[in-house]
């Protein structure tokens, strides 16, 4: 007799159950996630480009915006699909894989940012 207890995939709790709330959520999360890629692609192309930004500084601002990146693709994506074609589930797989990416990215995150201020802590009260 196989094992019927093993969990394939996951039912998420739905934004809104009526059609017109599920479209405008797609809608606002879409808004959200261009605007998001927008300025971070601003943000990072404006660093590439430019040689007098090639300080420590904008170096970790160029890789604050990648991480954001990276961090606002793991989860909204799925979400704008579920709103848009009505469906509520996600494989194990893809929630292991959301979870891991999601908790990886702000980890490297929350480090970045702690480096950051460590750098502006020795730029202002030990300078050289």
């Amino acid at each position: 007799m196989p094992n019927s207890s093993s969990i394939s995939e996951f039912l998420l709790l739905a934004l809104a159950d009526t059609r017109q709330l599920q479209l405008l959520h797609f809608w606002l999360l879409l808004g959200i996630y261009l605007a998001a890629l927008l300025g971070n692609g601003l943000i990072s192309t404006a660093v590439a480009c430019d040689h007098r930004l090639h300080t420590p500084m904008y170096f970790f601002l160029l890789n604050l915006a990648l991480l954001d990146l990276g961090c606002i693709s793991t989860t909204l994506p799925k979400a704008m699909a579920n709103a848009l074609w009505n469906t509520r589930h996600i494989s194990y797989a893809g929630c292991a894989a959301q979870v891991f990416f999601l908790l990886f990215l702000f980890g490297a995150e929350y480090f970045l940012l702690t480096m950051m201020s460590y750098d502006r802590y020795v730029a202002i009260c030990k300078p050289l």
